[in-house]
């Protein structure tokens, strides 16, 4: 195991503090329930200017943060893969879409620090659960499965 440094844990608990702001909290919360898109078409529910248009931009660009900052080491990523498990969930929600996204903006990187953070995470994960995240797709196809039918 890593040494981690103070600097490492103070950091982290300074971003679970910003997780815990209110609109922050509502937002997540909001896109862990509702945000089930599977093409870029089902994006168009979500006009620019709506309230949910705003909690994706804010899940989404609060998570690129974080994994930014995991991507240049300020992070240890054990420590950090240990219980950010949401990261994943987001990086799985909007893994369908991001593509379009990159052509339409002409932008290969935009949330590339996401997708690199949730590929090490999967690694670290199948290192000591094999097959867990297989099941953890599975259980969030059936999630996104019984919110259509809700």
């Amino acid at each position: 195991m890593a040494q981690i440094t103070y600097d490492e844990v103070n950091l982290m608990l300074r971003l679970y503090d910003m997780r815990r702001e209110p609109r922050l909290r509502q937002a997540r919360s909001w896109f862990v329930e509702h945000f089930h898109p599977v093409t870029p078409d089902e994006m168009e529910k979500y006009p620019q200017g709506g309230e949910e248009n705003t909690y994706i931009r804010m899940v989404m660009s609060y998570w690129e943060m974080v994994a930014s900052i995991v991507n240049r080491g300020l992070i240890n990523d054990e420590l950090f893969f240990e219980s950010n498990g949401e990261i994943w969930v987001v990086w799985d929600r909007m893994r369908s879409i991001v593509p379009a996204w990159r052509a339409a903006f002409k932008n290969p990187q935009l949330f590339s620090n996401i997708e690199e953070t949730c590929r090490r995470l999967d690694s670290w994960r199948e290192k000591r659960a094999p097959g867990s995240t297989a099941a953890m797709r599975q259980m969030m196809e059936q999630m996104r499965l019984q919110g259509k039918s809700a």
